[in-house]
């Protein structure tokens, strides 16, 4: 079994917990497909404008999001792809059915 430094579980619990909150897991699924600014997440998951711009937040500060400036707008996504891994599990375990479906899709 490989051991883990301490400064490496702290990160990893530091984006888990960016990870635990139901909007923040809907922003991770709606940014499989790519880059989305704040609005297109807002209209996606029928939050506020405010509510999302938190919770990016959050996710930016640990490390799970990157932001990208252009023009007037800020797009978001995901700064490692091996989330989605995480989330598959999640939705495998969780979500089965909506799982089988995925992999049907591909």
């Amino acid at each position: 079994m490989t051991m883990w430094c301490k400064e490496n579980i702290q990160e990893a619990v530091r984006c888990l917990k960016a990870l635990a909150h139901p909007t923040r897991l809907e922003i991770l699924c709606a940014l499989r497909d790519g880059e989305k600014s704040v609005y297109e997440l807002q209209t996606l998951l029928g939050c506020t404008q405010s509510n999302i711009s938190q919770h990016l937040g959050i996710m930016r500060e640990r490390n799970v999001l990157h932001a990208r400036k252009d023009a007037n707008q800020v797009y978001y996504g995901v700064k490692y792809e091996e989330l989605f891994c995480l989330l598959d599990v999640l939705q495998e375990m969780y979500c089965p059915s909506s799982a089988e479906q995925n992999i049907a899709d591909e």
